[in-house]
């Protein structure tokens, strides 16, 4: 796949992506407000059986208040029937002025008579059924919504808009949202001829979150299916640059080691030919030189072989170390015996600093052998002038340290992140004298992992680099 295709690849999925959540977020909101409209609908039906509810009660409650006002006063009755069939007989009877202001007078106190009565009983009707009334209104409202499965709080008042101010109340603590924002319902549904009828306010203080804990399967089946699609987005789009930086990195691999190969190959080739030219002057030393160069490039063979071969062994989770007891002073002196050759061909120096007291290892003696090797080779391979390498041991609690400073061309921010990568090489820039296959690192940081410890490294460009082995002390 090349670049232009990763990207046109990358652009599609993205936009496939974002249509998916904007059609998602548009049926979640259908279905808020799909709940809302239920909600009001279920309000409102509720509601509306209560309104008669109290009006019947209403109605009953000013029956019984008026029977007794009328047991309380019935001599005024008497009086006012009285004055009513003398008023009657007066009309029916008028001859005269006289008989007119006798009618006149009759009138006057039979209204006088009835606006008392009108007054008195308009004094113990008007707010008290509903003060009295307020747990039974509250209780039936709220057996009413819960008929609708509408189990949220609830604040009810009842207002009066003939007088414009607020009867009653449930708690009095949302006046503003009773009066703006609630359901209202007026008190007489069955008619009411003299006075603007009352009206019954509902307010629900938790109405969204009510409404959204309904739809709380859907949302969290919707998060989770928008987290599994960025996921599975976010996974594709690393396995596409992980695979192309593979790949990448596995051209290079298959480049570097066929020209490490062909050196040695080459090498032992014209070895052989040089020992079977009859024209050639041969000699014990020359036999033995051309046969010595024979057996080193053999060995490098060899060495680059079981390199490749161990890091296989590795991924394949198949290594298996044989542990024992071993001095890391000792490995480190073997180490670099065998590198010091190496060292001294580039005019350099190996200084050791051997401070900590407790140096004995568990672990595999060949493979931490390995390591230090890997480390010196590097530490001798990336310095363009004479290599100047300083290795030291320390204590540190229960662990070992062991330092491997260089003089080196140094590893940059970026790249100290990636070095323990198998088949990472840092990159170079023009400088193209660098040779190896990116194993070491890789190979060095499974085989630590191994012993349970740690391998890091602090480098900066041009300043050297300084790899610490962080090891459990036996």
């Amino acid at each position: 796949m090349n670049k232009w295709t990763t990207y046109i690849f990358i652009v599609l999925v993205t936009f496939a992506t974002i249509g998916l959540m904007m059609i998602q977020v548009y049926w979640i909101r259908d279905a808020v407000k799909l709940k809302q409209a239920i909600f009001v609908k279920d309000v409102k039906q509720a509601i509306s059986h209560v309104i008669y509810e109290i009006d019947i009660l209403r109605r009953e409650d000013r029956i019984i208040k008026q029977r007794k006002f009328f047991e309380e006063h019935q001599s005024s009755l008497q009086a006012y029937d009285s004055l009513n069939q003398v008023m009657n007989y007066n009309y029916k009877n008028i001859n005269d002025q006289t008989d007119v202001d006798k009618f006149v007078q009759s009138s006057n106190l039979a209204n006088k008579l009835l606006s008392d009565l009108t007054f008195s009983y308009n004094q113990r009707d008007p707010g008290n059924f509903y003060y009295n009334k307020k747990s039974l209104i509250q209780s039936m409202i709220k057996i009413a919504l819960k008929d609708k499965d509408i189990n949220t709080t609830f604040e009810f008042g009842i207002y009066s808009p003939a007088t414009n101010s607020m009867i009653l109340q449930k708690t009095g603590k949302y006046p503003d949202e009773l009066l703006n924002e609630s359901f209202w319902f007026d008190l007489t549904p069955l008619g009411s001829l003299f006075t603007l009828p009352n009206r019954l306010l509902i307010y629900f203080p938790n109405e969204k979150k009510f409404i959204i804990s309904q739809l709380w399967i859907m949302l969290a089946v919707s998060v989770i299916l928008f987290l599994v699609i960025i996921v599975s987005f976010s996974f594709s789009i690393y396995t596409i640059y992980r695979q192309k930086r593979l790949s990448i990195m596995k051209n290079d691999f298959i480049n570097n080691m066929t020209h490490e190969f062909k050196t040695p190959i080459s090498t032992i080739s014209l070895a052989c030919e040089a020992l079977k030219d009859k024209d050639i002057k041969k000699t014990e030393s020359l036999y033995d030189n051309y046969i010595g160069v024979i057996r080193e490039e053999n060995v490098r063979l060899a060495l680059m072989l079981e390199q490749i071969l161990q890091t296989a062994i590795i991924d394949k989770g198949q290594l298996k170390l044989n542990k024992s007891l071993n001095n890391m002073h000792d490995i480190i002196n073997v180490a670099i015996s065998s590198k010091k050759m190496a060292v001294d061909s580039k005019g350099g120096k190996i200084k050791v600093e051997f401070n900590a007291k407790h140096f004995d290892i568990s672990g595999d003696n060949i493979h931490l052998t390995n390591v230090i090797l890997n480390l010196l080779d590097n530490a001798i391979k990336y310095c363009i002038e004479a290599p100047d390498i300083v290795v030291n041991t320390i204590n540190n609690g229960n662990s070992l340290l062991i330092r491997v400073k260089d003089n080196g061309i140094g590893i940059s921010k970026s790249n100290r992140k990636k070095i323990f990568e198998k088949l990472y090489r840092v990159p170079t820039g023009n400088i193209h004298n660098f040779k190896g296959f990116g194993l070491g690192l890789s190979y060095a940081k499974a085989i630590i992992d191994q012993h349970g410890g740690e391998i890091s490294v602090d480098s900066e460009p041009g300043n050297g680099s300084t790899f610490t082995i962080q090891l459990p002390i036996k």
